[in-house]
């Protein structure tokens, strides 16, 4: 059988391009700055996001930690988003890890609106914690795949400054964003302190994220990813197939949201499925099917058994998820999945 796998970008098989450099890849030691591969994938990293340095990191959740600790100190406070990914799903390593505390604002589809971040800001009062940070995501994952969009991303980053905050991007499909937008990523993040992304999802690098930000702060953050575990050696086997990721892949992501748009088109003419197509800005799909009196673990269990791989996000709600590995084909076989999987 034929496998359809929407469960997530982060399946992406790598390149062969990416085998063959991991294969021939140059590396010394990266605990003593000596591995020349991850040096070249740092500066490229830094160049890309317009920031003054780069590191690269095990995983998006560790660049994500390590990025709000680096910005904060115990018993600070951190605004984000009620359903970011920093929040949702990083096990609050923030609060395990650093001993900070979240203070949610509710966005539109994942975007937050900055009179109601700036509400949020606590005032100058000895019973309260201070707010140091403001983090955002782009794109919002369980937003949608959705994209904040710069004017909103420039007003966020002047009232977060104008209290006192740093910005952080949880940037882990930020080449999404910026494929949307048409613009480079440098532009996407202009407007923020530090950024992470990903190298291991839309991307399809097997490993790895990186964290920008600027020089000084940098030095920070890698105290930090030391702390966490994520100090390297002849890691440079990995940051080769980054640097392939960086040089050829993101050029390609629009057909990852054209597929999505598709396939999010196609289900939506299905009885008993629901979809904010408005939402269908990059690659993830939020379909419904509450209507057709059915639960998503189900449906994707029905779906699972004839090779379309997919995962519940809700009670009713599943999630997909397009990439470099699913073809046009393979959009009207899912559909079809569906169409079963629902009669």
């Amino acid at each position: 059988m034929t496998i359809i796998d929407l469960r997530s970008d982060t399946v992406t098989l790598p390149t062969p391009a990416m085998r063959e450099a991991m294969y021939r890849a140059e590396v010394g030691d990266a605990g003593y700055g000596e591995d020349p591969t991850i040096n070249r994938l740092e500066e490229l990293a830094a160049t890309i996001t317009g920031k003054e340095a780069a590191m690269f990191v095990p995983s998006g959740t560790m660049g994500n930690c390590l990025s709000v600790l680096a910005h904060t100190c115990r018993g600070d406070e951190v605004i984000l988003e009620s359903e970011s990914h920093i929040y949702f799903n990083e096990v609050a390593g923030m609060a395990a890890l650093g001993s900070v505390q979240a203070r949610t604002v509710p966005g539109r589809r994942g975007v937050l609106d900055p009179g109601q971040v700036e509400a949020a800001v606590r005032p100058q009062n000895v019973h309260f914690p201070r707010t140091s940070l403001l983090c955002v995501e782009n794109t919002h994952n369980r937003g949608g795949g959705t994209v904040t969009p710069l004017a909103t991303l420039a007003e966020l980053y002047r009232v977060a400054h104008r209290n006192g905050m740093c910005v952080h991007m949880d940037g882990a499909r930020v080449f999404n964003a910026a494929t949307y937008l048409g613009v480079p990523v440098a532009e996407v993040v202009r407007h923020t302190d530090s950024v992470m992304f990903c190298l291991s999802k839309g991307l399809a690098a097997p490993v790895g994220s990186m964290v920008a930000g600027p020089a000084g702060w940098m030095a920070e953050a890698r105290r930090y990813r030391k702390m966490l575990g994520g100090g390297m050696r002849q890691a440079g086997i990995l940051a080769a197939a980054g640097l392939v990721a960086l040089t050829t892949m993101t050029g390609r992501l629009h057909q990852d949201h054209e597929l999505a748009k598709k396939l999010a088109v196609d289900l939506s003419r299905l009885p008993g499925i629901q979809v904010d197509l408005d939402a269908v800005q990059t690659n993830i799909i939020f379909v419904d099917v509450a209507a057709a009196r059915k639960d998503a673990k189900s449906v994707c269990a029905a779906l699972a058994e004839q090779g379309v791989r997919c995962n519940p996000a809700a009670a009713t709600r599943i999630r997909l998820v397009t990439h470099k590995d699913i073809a046009a084909e393979d959009i009207d076989v899912a559909v079809e999945a569906f169409a079963k999987a629902l009669s």
